[in-house]
């Protein structure tokens, strides 16, 4: 009685009403088994998958076992093609990020090519009413020494949060627009990116804005080692040389590397600059803006998809 007991919280994680709602919206999106049981195993277990993956913390490691499935995918042939195609983020200046919290209609739009050059996930379902979940960041928790706070990604839109909500209760809490737009708003005076977040395995769609550091994000750690895991926004930062006064501030700021000081001016690296905004926000000359580049894919732009939806 009592070894039954014991497996009843477990069992009843299994069987609980936002499990079965992650797996009925899988099966009605036409996904394999396979990709539901991935999804599953990435929502259930975020701090053991990523922490695995990303491997700083060494009592981590083991878990390695349990997910190798679906981590050796990475590590094959074509692996950081794959990878990247397949669980990727798409760069959004902090305007574009506010929309997607704060949407008032229902948004069900396939985002194009030019947005989202992959074939997989790239479906952008937004309820117009939440809900909004913030947890603390897997990547954070899987490093030694992580960036604070910890509860900056926000988990947007149903099966997804009551999914964190029920299988996380320690490290997720449910809020509101405005609060997630708080702290959007905080993440990018400390300089950190915000990435809309797809993934095959979540139901091939937009799930998450993660808004990262280039310390502790995964995403970005793999991005710098050649997994092409991150899409700019569209975007790229400009600056007016003549007002520019050469004080660094913008280089020191950039999550990409991307600004060099140069005869004392600021010059910006057009092929590393990923359009994330941080350099404009942090300029205390307001000489930096963010252009449009047409060679790299289209913004995320919310009224766009809506009014060609």
């Amino acid at each position: 009685m009592s070894a039954t007991r014991s497996h009843r919280p477990l069992l009843d994680r299994l069987l609980s009403s936002s499990t079965l709602a992650f797996i009925r919206a899988g099966r009605r999106a036409g996904q394999s088994w396979w990709k539901i049981l991935h999804g599953y195993a990435y929502g259930r277990w975020p701090y053991g998958y990523i922490g695995s993956a990303i491997g700083e913390r060494r009592e981590l490691w083991p878990l390695r076992a349990l997910f190798g499935p679906f981590l050796v995918r990475a590590l094959g042939k074509n692996g950081p093609q794959r990878w990247g195609a397949e669980y990727h983020g798409k760069v959004v200046p902090i305007d574009g990020a506010t929309r997607l919290v704060a949407v008032g209609e229902a948004v069900d739009a396939i985002l194009p090519e030019q947005v989202i050059p992959h074939e997989n996930a790239r479906h952008l379902l937004l309820s117009g009413q939440g809900p909004i979940v913030a947890l603390d960041c897997p990547c954070r928790l899987a490093r030694t020494d992580p960036c604070l706070p910890l509860d900056v990604c926000l988990i947007v839109g149903e099966p997804f949060a009551s999914f964190i909500l029920d299988h996380h209760p320690t490290r997720a809490r449910s809020i509101t627009a405005e609060e997630a737009i708080e702290i959007l708003v905080a993440e990018a005076d400390r300089g950190h990116v915000h990435h809309a977040f797809f993934k095959e395995a979540m139901l091939d769609r937009f799930y998450a804005i993660c808004n990262c550091c280039s310390c502790c994000c995964g995403a970005m750690t793999a991005h710098r080692q050649g997994t092409p895991m991150l899409i700019a926004s569209g975007y790229v930062a400009q600056v007016d040389a003549e007002s520019c006064i050469g004080c660094g501030a913008c280089a020191e700021r950039c999550p990409f590397n991307a600004i060099q000081l140069a005869d004392d001016l600021s010059q910006i690296d057009g092929q590393a600059c990923m359009g994330c905004g941080i350099c404009v926000r942090g300029c205390p000359e307001g000489v930096l803006s963010l252009v449009r580049d047409p060679s790299r894919p289209a913004p995320l732009e919310l009224e766009e998809i809506r009014a060609t939806g």
